[in-house]
């Protein structure tokens, strides 16, 4: 994996990471102003997302390219966590600040008994 380097936005010591539960998930959306993405590949995709989610495969998830500025607290998805995981460091590592991902993934959350579409 490539490092961050060189002055492309602030850098934390350590990135952070935080863990949300299904429940916690559906809490911040009902609330709005999250920004969901779904970091697995294209062909997990075609299978469903969580409702309102944007598709960012975890292989092209650059946070650098990200577009913050509309405020939105961005969470992040994968099937079963690792992944997202990744990103989550990434996203962190970048803004250095902690961020949050769905633990257990989009199989934690079906097994909530919550939608995809």
């Amino acid at each position: 994996p490539e490092l961050a380097a060189g002055g492309e936005g602030p850098q934390s010591a350590a990135p952070q990471i935080v863990n949300l539960t299904p429940a916690q998930l559906r809490a911040k959306l009902d609330e709005g102003n999250i920004r969901l993405i779904d970091v697995r590949t294209s062909m997990e995709v075609a299978f469903g997302v969580i409702p309102g989610a944007e598709h960012i495969p975890v292989d092209d998830f650059d946070p650098a390219k990200l577009d913050l500025s509309d405020g939105r607290k961005v969470v992040l998805y994968c099937r079963s966590g690792n992944r997202s995981g990744t990103a989550a460091e990434r996203l962190s590592a970048y803004t250095g600040e902690p961020a949050e991902h769905l633990a257990g993934g989009i199989l934690a959350w079906e097994d909530a008994g919550e939608p995809i579409e």
